[in-house]
């Protein structure tokens, strides 16, 4: 049997916020899309993220309750350079988005930074030193 990533999904707590947020990342998420508890979105390259409201996973998994102890996911969207990196992680911290890791060259050769989502998921930000 043949297996293939095909999709990832977030639990957030509220939809239209966090599509916002991944809307500033350069995903051209429909505005429709922030009226549904359950949204899919086609990435380049063939894999989907969705994002489901606590209460639709509750819907059908009623003891289901939200991970503690640190972040639950980590994305990472490539840059076009080093410097897009600290440019992007400026705005989206200006833009009132917790910055958490201040970019830095990272030893596996890339500029590399750490932005949390509104449900405190990783958003990295990387680009080649090269």
């Amino acid at each position: 049997m043949a297996v293939r990533l095909a999709f990832f999904g977030l639990v957030v707590e509220d939809v239209p916020r966090s599509l916002a947020f991944y809307r500033r990342l350069g995903l051209d998420i429909p505005a429709s899309a922030d009226q549904e508890p359950h949204v899919q979105f086609e990435v380049p390259g063939g894999a989907t993220i969705a994002w489901d409201s606590a209460d639709t996973i509750k819907s059908f998994d009623p003891e289901w309750t939200a991970p503690t102890g640190g972040h639950r996911i980590s994305i990472a969207f490539m840059c076009e350079s080093p410097a897009a990196v600290d440019a992007l992680f400026d705005e989206l911290g200006g833009s009132g988005y917790q910055q958490y890791k201040k970019p830095w060259d990272a030893f596996w050769g890339q500029r590399y930074a750490i932005v949390l989502d509104p449900d405190g998921n990783h958003a990295e930000l990387a680009a080649p030193l090269n």
